[in-house]
């Protein structure tokens, strides 16, 4: 245990120093006094939805030279982001006001209707500033809360009104340096980042640190900006009031866009620049309640595994003292696991599916190991839009060799050595587990496409995905598949009798038993599946992957020992079924993750709006629940076959 603490409290010291740590893959970029700024839209999102939409789906001003989508990811793609330029620009260092963008063509009944769908549905507009989205700041009875984005409007005594003044603050840091090392405190690399120019200190360059914007409601007058052009100096003033709403939507009726800007001089360091977003509330991770749970549960997963242990050392060492009549005699007397021994082997139920499943549980649990340990490294920072996704694509589609391998092998192992039929298990492996994702995600996306939302995968990613399975994962799977063809199938340890033993009657059903087991594994993960749930549904930002880290190898240790425990209960009572009762000792979690998302909707996501709002909830619930059976059943039944075949080979028979 203290060894466990000191590892602990060492992750948890290179995590907290993390709020400082250079990002890989995003660099600070200078900028001199001046210099033009850009500022990009990315879709609308609502959480009562959980429908992503188009910036320009509503009438908003358009930039001059016509809307360019930016180059996006795989990731990006898959997670609903549209990022696209937009008409507000800026000066560096250069605080402008009363700026004019144009005014909205008079409402149609359309546009008018789509408006207050939108203000209902609570969407908001998530603006983009050298990689920074835009935050929002609101005091309620002294309390601070910070938003990434700005609602489109607010309905106030049913009337409508658009937020269409924007007052940006863009926080700067002075570049103090010649180098970009020195200011990432990195004094060893000063000829990796050489300054942008000779002498840097001589013009006077800044980075980025912070962007913020505060919406307000502002009465135009409409006959003024008839004679304005995009960017000119609108005539009269303009109070932005955050308490007060003054333009009320209409039918038939324009509404002006304007916006001002103000630059300040912050102390945040390049670095530390996402900090105010890795603290927002309710996305701050209770740090001391998540290692008491992990530690609670490590020291009951250690009680079991030593109680465990000495069990079963006793049996064998009782059973090893004998002599050779002794033991036929204590074979007679006692019932137990000694008794199953000619059956314990026999090929379960379903053999090949057992193997398909296991196949593709050791992918899926591969993939997630290695994103998590990526990810707590900085690799895929939320700095790097949609890296996590592409990064857990990748993985999967390089780990169909140890799927194909491990199914083929197992396949093997089941035949006692026969090679036939192992091409069927790889190719099955290959489509199991995707096909089934590919029939969730495609009945979701008729979903998002009835709806035209920017979730929806376009059909040339669709294609894409189908040529990464058919043209990389499943040839992979294939050459793992053949590997495990010619790899030595384990032998087992003691023979299989032709006439399988009579299971005595239980007292209860095993099956319950089984399915109970799920509750502990469950222990581990409820606590971080909440925060895992506010981040994809709730738009907050998910960042603690180094106590995720620590959570899934806990995860592992847990499953693997609820498995061993039961399995051992059902040979005790002479219950040789327990290939598949094994793989669903630990897998039983997904049916408690399942009740919990239910539970999360239900109670969490009270305002989620509408029938196809449900369903794509709980299709991707379903989604993640099936990996995370694979996974987890694939843990309990890999430790269980180890932890069976220990044991029989322990014994010592005639």
């Amino acid at each position: 245990m203290a060894s466990f603490g000191i590892w602990v409290l060492t992750i948890f010291l290179v995590f907290q120093s993390g709020y400082g740590f250079y990002l890989p893959g995003s660099y600070p970029h200078k900028y001199k006094v001046g210099d033009p700024l850009s500022v990009k839209v990315n879709s609308l999102t609502s959480i009562d939805t959980e429908m992503p939409f188009s910036y320009y789906s509503l009438p908003f001003c358009k930039p001059a030279e016509g809307v360019k989508d930016s180059a996006e990811n795989l990731g990006e793609l898959l997670m609903g982001d549209r990022i696209e330029n937009s008409p507000y620009r800026f000066k560096m260092y250069t605080n402008e006001t009363l700026i004019f963008l144009c005014q909205s063509g008079k409402l149609s009944a359309d546009e008018f209707k789509l408006l207050k769908e939108r203000i209902d549905e609570m969407y908001q507009v998530n603006l983009i500033l050298d990689n920074l989205p835009a935050i929002r700041y609101t005091v309620k009875e002294g309390f601070v809360s910070r938003w990434t984005g700005y609602p489109i409007g607010v309905k106030f005594q049913d009337m409508y009104y658009v937020f269409n003044h924007l007052k940006f603050k863009v926080l700067v840091h002075k570049y103090e340096e010649t180098n970009v090392a020195r200011v990432m405190g990195t004094g060893d690399a000063v000829d990796v980042f050489p300054s942008g120019g000779k002498g840097g200190s001589d013009v006077p360059g800044y980075m980025v640190v912070g962007f913020e914007v505060i919406p307000c409601s502002v009465m135009h007058n409409g006959n003024v900006v008839k004679d304005l052009k995009m960017y000119d100096k609108y005539p009269s003033e303009i109070k932005c009031d955050t308490t007060t709403v003054t333009v009320p939507i209409k039918e038939g009726e324009p509404f002006v866009f304007t916006y001002e800007v103000a630059f300040e001089e912050s102390d945040i360091k390049w670095p530390s620049r996402w900090d105010a977003y890795l603290k927002m509330e309710g996305s701050k991770v209770h740090w001391f309640s998540i290692l008491n749970s992990l530690m609670v549960i490590t020291f009951l997963a250690g009680i079991v595994l030593v109680i465990f242990l000495r069990t079963v050392r006793r049996d064998l060492t009782r059973y090893e003292e004998l002599d050779k009549e002794a033991q036929a005699q204590m074979n007679e007397e006692l019932s137990g696991w000694k008794l199953v021994v000619g059956d314990v082997f026999r090929a379960p139920s379903h053999p090949a599916l057992l193997c398909i499943m296991v196949g593709d549980g050791v992918q899926i649990l591969g993939m997630g190991v290695v994103t998590i340990l990526f990810a707590a490294l900085g690799f895929m920072s939320p700095a790097s839009r949609g890296t996590l996704i592409t990064g857990m694509l990748f993985f999967y589609m390089i780990l169909g060799i140890a799927a194909g391998y491990v199914a083929v092998r197992l396949w093997r192992t089941i035949g006692c050595g026969d090679h036939k039929g192992w091409a069927s298990v790889a190719w099955k492996a290959a489509c199991f587990f995707p096909g089934i994702a590919f029939l969730i995600l495609t009945i979701l996306n008729f979903l998002l496409w009835g709806s035209h939302s920017t979730g929806a995968i376009p059909f040339s990613l669709f294609v894409i995905l189908l040529l990464l399975w058919f043209c990389i994962s499943v040839p992979l799977t294939l050459v793992g598949g053949y590997f495990g063809a010619k790899a030595p199938h384990i032998e087992y340890p003691v023979r299989t009798n032709q006439i399988p033993r009579e299971i005595p009657a239980q007292k209860y059903p095993s099956w319950l038993l089984v399915l109970g087991a799920g509750t502990l594994p469950f222990g581990t993960l409820f606590i971080e599946l909440f925060f895992i749930m506010s981040s994809i549904w709730m738009g907050r930002v998910y960042y603690v992957f180094g106590f995720l880290l620590i959570v899934m190898v806990l995860l592992v240790v847990v499953c693997a020992e609820v498995s061993l425990v039961l399995t051992y209960m059902h040979l005790c009572v002479e219950d040789w079924k327990w290939w598949w009762k094994s793989f669903f000792a630990s897998g039983s979690v997904a049916i408690y993750i399942f009740l919990y998302s239910v539970n999360y909707l239900i109670f969490d996501l009270k305002s989620l709006s509408g029938p196809v709002s449900a369903t794509l909830y709980l299709g991707y619930s379903l989604f993640m629940v099936l990996a995370i059976m694979l996974a987890t059943g694939t843990i309990g039944f890999l430790s269980s076959f180890w932890f069976v075949h220990y044991l029989f080979s322990s014994v010592k028979l005639d």
